[in-house]
């Protein structure tokens, strides 16, 4: 289903004073020199979201700071998703997790063990691995195919190999997928559950990036794949509304997947803030237009970037992205090895994330964040520009 279209348009949330932006105390802003333009990790340089930002002052002038409770943050999730992608589900089968990395692992250890297998798909967000091992349990490469959509094959051979000798083995999926901005299609993922259901591999999926779908591109949950199947869908207004520092996510199981959800410990549920509680169901509920304007911003930046880097970056290309503020850039063409990244940093002063950080298949390759003013990323490219010319 194609995402709602906000009415009436506003200005864009990237409309934002940049004055002192580098005074920020968050890790996109901190993490390397003042002459650095960072455009790596995925904060978005926006303002915040009115809704959220009215509900947490309020929040702090009647002194609410205590322990969070409730399930307004469910419901807001269950109609936003509605509004936005016609999808449902029964409030009362999900679980509050602390983020969507923290869910993923509980909800892993609900349906594997140490010893047993979780199959990733890479080049993939970087944590899926480091997650993984530190459960105890093997990571099994089941690497993305041409064009960097899913592989059917590779997928089937993973599964073969997380299952031999009878372990159990679950598939962790990111949709849409983090760092190439490819948006699975319904199709893809009903191969995945069908490849799944003959291996006995549980599948969870990770969709925080579903509200950030560009405009005219389809999203399909896992949920609406599964039907009355298995599976686990964790995610969250995080990245959609640019609130990674609240933090809050939400475990939604499909419908043979409930009872092994109803299984997570009540103690899950407090890692999430009160405050992310709140911001994420203020952002949900009252803030999906300002959202959709942020979409359709973001998708200006991925075309306004590509248009310069064709004319700008010989030996670099982009991969089109269907979805998310990140961009994914091959650099192999400029014969600078495995991490682009840090020449691009040492001759043109830019922080991109390296693309060794996601995996096989991120080598040579760079991501980039798009989430900010048009002008950031007109730098940016030109930070590039002389980085290939040789730096400044």
């Amino acid at each position: 289903m194609t995402p709602h279209v906000a009415d009436p348009p506003g200005p864009s949330p990237f409309d934002l004073d940049r004055e002192g932006m580098a005074d920020h105390c968050t890790l996109k802003w901190q993490r390397w020199p003042a002459d650095v333009l960072p455009m790596w990790v995925a904060e978005m340089d926006v303002g915040t979201c009115p809704p959220v930002r009215e509900e947490l002052t309020r929040a702090l002038e009647r002194g609410e700071t205590g322990y969070g409770y409730g399930d307004d943050y469910v419901r807001a999730l269950a109609r936003f998703l509605d509004d936005r992608f016609g999808q449902s589900f029964d409030p009362a089968t999900a679980r509050i997790v602390p983020d969507v990395m923290q869910g993923c692992r509980h909800v892993l250890d609900l349906v594997t063990a140490p010893g047993d297998a979780v199959v990733v798909t890479p080049p993939v967000y970087g944590p899926f691995f480091a997650f993984t091992l530190s459960a105890g349990r093997e990571v099994v490469e089941a690497p993305l195919g041409p064009e960097l959509r899913l592989d059917p094959a590779a997928l089937e051979a993973a599964f073969a190999r997380a299952t031999a000798d009878g372990r159990r083995a679950a598939l962790l999926l990111c949709s849409p997928h983090n760092p190439t901005g490819v948006v699975h299609t319904a199709d893809e993922l009903a191969t995945v559950a069908a490849l799944a259901r003959a291996h006995g591999v549980r599948v969870v999926v990770d969709e925080i990036h579903a509200p950030l779908v560009h405009p005219g591109v389809a999203f399909t949950s896992w949920l609406q794949v599964a039907g009355g199947e298995d599976g686990f869908v964790v995610t969250s207004a995080s990245k959609g509304f640019n609130l990674a520092g609240m933090k809050g996510g939400v475990a939604i199981p499909a419908a043979a997947a409930v009872a092994d959800l109803a299984r997570l410990p009540e103690v899950v549920e407090h890692g999430a803030s009160l405050f992310g509680r709140r911001a994420h169901a203020a952002a949900l509920a009252r803030g999906g237009d300002w959202q959709w304007r942020l979409v359709e911003a973001i998708a200006d930046n991925h075309r306004l970037l590509a248009d310069l880097v064709a004319e700008h970056l010989p030996g670099v290309q982009v991969h089109p992205a269907e979805a998310t503020f990140l961009a994914w850039l091959d650099c192999t063409a400029l014969g600078w090895g495995d991490d682009p990244a840090a020449v691009f940093l040492e001759r043109g002063r830019i922080g991109l994330n390296d693309g060794l950080f996601f995996g096989t298949g991120g080598a040579g390759h760079v991501r980039m964040n798009v989430g900010t003013h048009p002008d950031v990323v007109r730098e940016g490219v030109q930070r590039m520009a002389t980085a290939i010319a040789g730096g400044a």
